[in-house]
């Protein structure tokens, strides 16, 4: 399946680009930062601490045993926080 994956924040500035379509088999969130990780140092370095990442499926936040059936974006970006 093709999902578009969106990065955020720190993420964007470590990856080096906000978004890519990417060709993927993973069947969760978690299979797909596996994917991920494994392209290149950039991607490594952005999934090396998952405590540190979000992620949000379709737009709906999700944790990372999220099913991706179906979805056709992910997101991730560092916690947030409010005031």
């Amino acid at each position: 399946m093709t999902v578009d994956v969106l990065y955020f924040a720190w993420l964007r500035e470590r990856i080096g680009q906000p978004s890519e379509r990417v060709e993927t088999e993973a069947a969760t969130v978690r299979e797909l930062v596996a994917e991920l990780a494994a392209r290149d140092a950039w991607h490594a370095a952005a999934f090396a601490d998952m405590t540190a990442v979000r992620c949000a499926v379709d737009q709906e936040l999700a944790d990372l045993d999220a099913p991706l059936a179906g979805a056709r974006e992910v997101a991730f970006f560092p916690p947030m926080t409010g005031g």
